[in-house]
């Protein structure tokens, strides 16, 4: 993570909230693309996210795209941190950021989720299924975000767009990723025309809940936020429940049954309880999921390969590229499925 200028940002401060001394900045690791800080000045808890240094491609990265989506969200029922101010002049700190208030709450990182109760397991999941419900539900045109993305013809696009990643990696083939390319566009559910805030890596590693109840009071990490379908982000949200614990995360092989988190069925229908009319879950939308994130995977491999990822990070999620494949095959060999929708 890059150095945080704290005599500049101290000035900074100074005139957004005056009368106020003492700065202390402690960087935030974990899978933070963005860099990001907790940052305390005088008597305020702070959160600091800013593009990272050096050259990076159009469109990553936009932390104005996060700093308007958090905005947009506030009068609505969806948690979101109160982003606080934008700073587009990079001449302050080095690239552009954003502040936002700092909420005290927990960041489950480990699907098992091992030091709750089996009822706080339950009830966690299901408030998980209902916050993404509840994003789901906000109109775009009514917050400000009618223009946030591209509606319509979201997997057809999405399909096109990492397929062609994959296609241009200079790595080995792997042959299940293959099949995949060539089924997605093939299997694709007809357009059912819904559109929505979609977060684009909304998992339970990315909710902040309640220091001691099982509630979510912040979704975090808007960065893959656009408009899309929004059982984009489902089909992301149930990818534990088809995944090992070594494979990013996931519950399979673990004794979740007996742990209180719910099956799959019950976290769909908990999010159809309260979702807009939309088609049902397939298998179609889990398997995309799992082609997502094993291209992602694949690219790890290439930065890795060519010096611009760390050798542990390649170590542990280039491998997943196939294995994640893999995992996708098998739901396809188990045939089609439907679980919930409300039409």
């Amino acid at each position: 993570m890059s150095n945080l200028d704290l005599s500049a940002l101290e000035n900074w401060l100074a005139q957004k909230l005056p009368g106020q001394t003492g700065l202390t900045a402690e960087p935030i690791t974990g899978g933070q693309s963005n860099p990001t800080w907790f940052v305390t000045w005088g008597q305020r808890q702070l959160v600091l996210r800013k593009k990272p240094e050096g050259q990076i491609l159009p469109g990553a990265h936009a932390v104005e795209r996060e700093f308007r989506v958090l905005k947009a969200l506030e009068a609505t029922d969806v948690p979101v941190p109160t982003a606080l101010w934008l700073e587009e002049d990079e001449s302050i700190i080095g690239t552009p950021f954003y502040v936002m208030d700092r909420l005290e709450g927990r960041v489950m990182s480990d699907c098992t989720l091992p030091d709750v109760s089996p009822q706080d397991r339950r009830e966690m999941y299901l408030d998980m299924a209902r916050t993404m419900a509840r994003m789901h539900a906000v109109r775009p045109n009514e917050v400000g975000l009618g223009d946030y993305g591209r509606p319509g013809n979201y997997f057809e696009r999405q399909i096109r767009r990492w397929s062609k990643q994959y296609l241009e990696s200079d790595g080995p083939r792997i042959p299940a990723l293959d099949f995949l390319v060539d089924w997605l566009p093939e299997n694709m559910p007809g357009d059912d025309g819904a559109t929505s805030i979609a977060h684009g890596d909304f998992r339970l590693g990315n909710m902040m809940f309640h220091p001691t109840e099982p509630r979510v009071i912040a979704v975090l990490d808007w960065e893959l936020s656009t408009l899309g379908h929004p059982l984009a982000d489902l089909g992301f949200c149930v990818m534990p429940w088809h995944t090992a614990p070594d494979e990013y995360g996931g519950i399979d092989g673990t004794p979740w049954q007996e742990s209180g988190i719910p099956t799959l069925e019950e976290f769909v229908a908990e999010y159809f309880s309260l979702a807009l009319p939309t088609s049902p879950l397939r298998s179609f939308h889990m398997v995309f999921a799992l082609f997502r994130f094993a291209v992602i995977f694949v690219g790890i491999a290439d930065r890795a390969r060519a010096g611009n990822a760390s050798s542990q990070e390649a170590a542990e999620l280039a491998p997943l590229a196939e294995r994640f494949a893999r995992r996708a095959q098998e739901i396809i060999e188990k045939g089609d499925h439907l679980w919930g929708g409300t039409r």
